[in-house]
């Protein structure tokens, strides 16, 4: 019985384009709006990170009608000096790397504050948890890993950097005008 290597290497590749076929096209890099803050930034998808993290400065707790809030600034230039309020979705437990860990604290976590927020990438917007922490060392102000990747339906090719271009979403406000 013979074998058609054509027909098998079709079986075995088609399967998986067909899972793409539905994906979104994204680079290492991307511009991503943050709709709640009205606020255009340069974002480093990471799929090897689990949550998101935005740039955050002067972060407090606070309770609000009795539900848990969070106000802080945004770490990422001088021109946004008015405080960010918004409800607190939870509170993550981010692993700290081997050379962010004081021998003489036992911690191997750090708690960080979580909040959701609608971010546009390309055409696509959707409502994402992000965590709070200081990001201003680092060249990019957001970090979307892995859990709002698949938000996106997010492939990521890491040779590309802007692929989705400018972020274009309407929003109900926009349909309103």
């Amino acid at each position: 019985m013979s074998r058609h290597p054509l027909l098998f290497l079709l079986c075995l590749y088609l399967p998986g384009l067909s899972l793409g076929a539905d994906k979104t096209v994204y680079g290492l890099n991307e511009y991503a709006e943050l709709a709640d803050i009205d606020l255009q930034v340069a974002a480093k998808l990471d799929t090897g990170a689990k949550t998101a993290s935005l740039s955050a400065r002067d972060i407090k707790r606070f309770k609000r009608n009795g539900e848990s809030w969070v106000r802080f600034y945004l770490a990422i230039d001088d021109a946004h000096e008015h405080p960010i309020e918004r409800p607190l979705a939870r509170v993550s437990k981010i692993k700290r790397r081997a050379g962010d860990i004081d021998p003489d604290d036992e911690k191997k976590y750090t708690s960080r504050p979580v909040i959701s927020l609608d971010v546009c990438m390309g055409a696509a917007l959707r409502n994402i948890e992000v965590n709070l922490t200081d990001r201003s060392a680092f060249q990019y102000p957001l970090l979307i890993g892995a859990d709002a990747l698949r938000h996106f339906n997010a492939l990521v090719d890491p040779s590309l950097k802007y692929a989705a271009g400018k972020p274009a979403c309407v929003t109900d406000a926009q349909t309103a005008e």
